[in-house]
């Protein structure tokens, strides 16, 4: 990131922001705790419109002087939200999570794609041997999902202003639920097609693992 790029992005929280920005959201959400900001007005909306009193923030991320994690479309994104989410807990001190500890260490900022509901389905599939890292990659290109701007420090969340607070009302929350409908039904579509044109290719997660702890593939040791 440029030094002193200011960009503009979307927060929805349920019932409004209390106090001071702060990177306190719950621990295992995709990049851990911080406070989460997408690239597309659509997706912070559908994630809310279920909450009594949701709002819709429009706020301002300056990068100034932040460590930023660019994360893209592939394993290390998969693995670093197994990572947050829990998934490797299993694995602590062997060398896949040691590894993923280390490389997410230090940043301000993490950002990558959205893991909506359509995509941790799969995702969960992924972590539970179901497809192959293949299907799940393929499955990221196909659904075409936004991207997110976590603060996971203090400093970065001291560099985030609010432009604009909308609160969404009964109306808008209908035709958004009626979109997320029609998403997750086009995503469960497509991903199906993905995973069985890609069964027999790539590799498993239980594979994976045990290849970064230095165990061969189908060895019956336990990691």
């Amino acid at each position: 990131m440029s030094k002193g790029e200011i960009i503009r992005l979307f927060h929805g929280s349920r019932s409004g922001l209390k106090g001071s920005i702060a990177p306190i959201s719950r621990n295992k959400c995709d990049f851990g705790s911080g406070f989460y900001m997408g690239t597309v007005i659509w997706q912070p909306l559908t994630l809310i419109h279920n909450e009594e009193s949701p709002v819709l923030y429009t706020v301002e991320l300056d990068l100034s002087g932040l460590r930023v994690l660019e994360l893209g479309a592939d394993l290390t994104w998969a693995l670093v939200i197994a990572y947050y989410r829990g998934k490797l807990e299993k694995y602590k001190d062997l060398p896949l999570y040691n590894a993923i500890q280390s490389y997410v260490s230090g940043y301000d900022v993490i950002k990558g794609l959205i893991a909506n509901d359509r995509m941790f389905v799969v995702l969960d599939r992924f972590f539970q041997g179901d497809i192959t890292d293949a299907a799940l990659i393929h499955s990221l290109m196909g659904l075409e999902l936004g991207e997110q701007y976590v603060a996971v420090s203090e400093k970065a969340c001291s560099q985030i202003s609010v432009v604009e607070e909308r609160h969404i009302d009964g109306p808008e929350c209908e035709a958004l639920k009626e979109l997320s409908f029609k998403n997750r039904k086009a995503g469960i579509e497509l991903v199906e097609k993905v995973v069985r044109k890609y069964r027999r290719e790539g590799r498993y997660f239980d594979e994976i693992v045990e290849e970064w702890n230095g165990f061969e593939s189908g060895s019956e040791t336990a990691v």
